[in-house]
């Protein structure tokens, strides 16, 4: 594969994305409006690394798929992975796990959507051999990620970087003082 060629495959774990949002963000089940716009997170990798994006979105899925969702994925470009298995089983982990590991045998980069350590172990071989990142919350990526980060693995904030929402989150972040706008406070 050439570098005109070159792909860079986009995993999400839209339940972490989603619950960390519920959970620790917003305190309650996020509105549809509150929900990252995904397309939004492939056109800026798309634009961040130069390059095409193939987008994965793995769903967990115990018989019936939330088909609007799932069209609204196609629809822009997603291709969404729906995923069964016995009760218990993290069908999106293991899933996301598989498919880090399948990449080592690929000429692509990647990108990892998600906060969750659970991924570390099978990203880390893919660092430093190819371009990595992770998106998601800065404030709740696993700690697990940072030998990563040193030695090179880039990150992304899904709010911040990527301007997924359309609205602001009420998120406590520190701010760097380049960024700090006192109007956003009074």
């Amino acid at each position: 594969m050439s570098d005109a060629d070159r792909v860079t495959y986009v995993l999400v774990d839209g339940e972490n994305i989603d619950a960390t949002l519920g959970g620790a963000i917003l305190a309650r089940r996020p509105r549809p409006e509150e929900r990252p716009r995904w397309e939004r997170v492939l056109r800026f990798v798309e634009e961040t690394w130069d390059q095409p994006a193939r987008g994965l979105f793995f769903l967990a899925s115990s018989g019936e798929l939330p088909m609007a969702f799932v069209q609204a994925l196609v629809a822009i470009g997603f291709r969404p992975v729906p995923l069964s298995g016995a009760p218990g089983q993290k069908v999106v982990d293991i899933g996301i796990q598989r498919t880090l590991a399948a990449l080592r045998d690929r000429d692509a980069d990647v990108v990892l959507v998600s906060n969750d350590g659970d991924f570390v172990e099978e990203l880390e071989p893919l660092v430093g051999d190819r371009r990595t990142g992770i998106v998601g919350f800065d404030e709740f990526r696993n700690h697990n990620f940072a030998p990563l980060v040193a030695r090179g693995l880039e990150t992304f904030d899904l709010e911040h970087d990527v301007a997924a929402f359309n609205e602001p989150l009420p998120r406590l972040r520190v701010i760097p003082i380049d960024e700090f706008d006192p109007v956003a406070f009074l």
